[in-house]
């Protein structure tokens, strides 16, 4: 199944290695590492120009990891991922 993640933007629940919420998780050190380097490796993908509440990361073999930054909160994404299920 797709999830939306908003603005026409959907991706396969297979691909996702985790949903989290950007506000509380970008205060540690290792996330917002890890978010620094995935912007220096072109992996992020900003769904909207809203104000963020979420990013997914998603892994795929052909293209590598991405990150996609949502403003739909997790609560909400993972909704969507247990209804697809």
């Amino acid at each position: 199944m797709y999830i939306h993640l908003g603005n026409e933007i959907s991706i396969s629940d297979k691909r996702i290695v985790g949903i989290f919420d950007l506000e509380g998780s970008s205060l540690g050190n290792d996330t917002r590492e890890y978010l620094k380097k995935s912007t220096a490796k072109n992996q992020i993908v900003n769904v909207s120009m809203e104000m963020p509440k979420s990013f997914i990361v998603c892994n795929d073999n052909k293209t590598g990891d991405k990150v996609f930054i949502s403003p739909i909160s997790v609560t909400t994404l993972h909704k969507r991922a247990d209804t697809s299920i």
